[in-house]
């Protein structure tokens, strides 16, 4: 019997604080890398109807407005999205938590920038829930290489599965003659260097 990694029946994907000025910040990963895999996970997740809960902070401050890219292949959750006022783990937000909650989900997918902030208290409160949780490492960045390393190890010590875009996306498609596996294919092609 063929096993997916992440059954998408299973699995909800939470994008944390993709703004235009938190993502300015990133030097650990290349920002246009970093980016165009969050939107690639993104479009998987809306591409195979798994919630997908999206939520920013401070956008009128420094960290800046949700990146309009996302908004040509998710509108309505970029729409949707959770609008913190500053609260630095996502889920000490009451409506972020609900929303997670409400997915009914209890295999996650976190994608944040920073990873050293924004990725690594929500991952520790949600591993601290039951949750298991996979972070995609290279859809999200930190303002320089130690900081992402240790926010890595240190959600890796609490039990995360530390991963990659396409090992997420090959993990959501399982065979790619599947509907899963077509439903994920132009997410995946959007990747492939031309």
């Amino acid at each position: 019997m063929t096993m997916q990694m992440l059954p998408p029946a299973d699995t909800a994907m939470l994008l944390i604080d993709h703004q235009d000025g938190t993502m300015s910040w990133v030097s650990s990963i290349d920002q246009q890398v970093m980016k165009a895999n969050a939107i690639a996970l993104a479009r998987a997740a809306k591409a195979l109807d798994m919630p997908l809960v999206l939520t920013s902070s401070l956008e009128d401050h420094a960290q800046g407005p949700f990146a309009k890219e996302f908004e040509e292949f998710v509108p309505d959750e970029v729409a949707a999205r959770i609008k913190r006022t500053g609260v630095v783990n996502a889920w000490d937000d009451p409506a972020f938590a609900a929303a997670v909650a409400a997915t009914g989900r209890r295999i996650l997918i976190i994608v944040g920038v920073t990873n050293d902030v924004c990725t690594v208290y929500p991952t520790l409160s949600a591993l601290a829930l039951g949750y298991t949780v996979h972070v995609v490492a290279d859809a999200g960045g930190s303002t320089n290489k130690i900081a992402d390393d240790a926010a890595l190890r240190q959600m890796e010590r609490a039990g995360a599965v530390i991963t990659s875009t396409n090992m997420i996306l090959t993990g959501l498609a399982g065979n790619w003659n599947s509907p899963a596996g077509q439903a994920v294919l132009p997410a995946v092609a959007s990747l492939i260097p031309n």
